[in-house]
């Protein structure tokens, strides 16, 4: 097993041994090449991801957020990575094998010893009630959205019941335009999230640091012209103290 860089101990997220701690051969090159688009280091530190802190990486997929919140929290910290048992057979992107596996491998390889990886719905998480200070919701949303709207609000609802008061969910997903078929694009309004984001109660702060100008707005999101690199908006939503 490769020697995973060492996990922070101090009290504040650093943010350049953050970097070089996602930069070791302990983690997935595919990953590592996503992070010019997806700037994950400042994306975590906008939303205010710290030492310490317990997080749920939500659909976490393959596990790309789940490594580097791994990181991020350090030993004194918690990651719980959900899954669901259908969601762990979608084959990982760019990889021949599925989402679980990429996820148990990460966790294996990154000795990742603070991440529990959940394989449940979300509504039989099993976690407690305001015991989480942020969740990371990534490229997730608009798939809860498109198909119907109050799936997406009790969604947030439910995060919101499973965080303490001031914590903070962290969404990020690609830019749709009105008008266009963004269900079929994998892709949502802004303003569509931020207000279901509203509606839950959250306050919403935005930031413009995943645009992308190059983005085609009319292509999905899987159109091997984009390369990956869409427009994308990012939120973080507070929950009142």
């Amino acid at each position: 097993m490769l020697v995973s860089p060492l996990l922070f101990t101090s009290q504040a997220l650093d943010q350049e041994a953050l970097r070089r701690a996602i930069s070791g051969p302990d983690r997935d090159v595919i990953d590592y090449v996503r992070d010019e688009v997806r700037k994950p280091v400042e994306v975590l530190d906008f939303l205010g991801i710290d030492t310490g802190m317990t997080v749920l990486d939500l659909y976490a997929a393959g596990g790309y957020y789940t490594f580097i919140l791994s990181k991020a929290v350090g030993t004194q910290g918690i990651v719980y990575a959900q899954n669901t048992p259908r969601g762990l057979r979608f084959a990982e992107d760019r990889q021949d094998i599925t989402q679980g596996e990429a996820l148990e491998n990460k966790i294996r390889q990154g000795n990742l010893t603070n991440v529990t990886h959940i394989v449940r719905r979300l509504s039989e998480i099993g976690i407690a009630a305001e015991s989480l200070d942020a969740v990371m919701v990534a490229q997730v949303l608009h798939d809860y959205y498109n198909p119907n709207r109050d799936r997406a609000l009790q969604m947030l609802l439910q995060l919101k019941d499973l965080l303490k008061p001031g914590g903070v969910i962290g969404i990020t997903d690609h830019v749709g335009i009105a008008g266009l078929d963004n269900r079929g694009m994998h892709r949502m309004q802004i303003r569509q999230a931020i207000d279901i984001a509203e509606q839950a109660g959250f306050i919403v702060e935005s930031s413009e640091l995943l645009r992308s100008l190059g983005d085609d707005h009319s292509r999905s999101i899987f159109d091997p012209r984009l390369n990956r690199n869409t427009d994308r908006f990012l939120l973080k939503l507070h929950k009142p103290e």
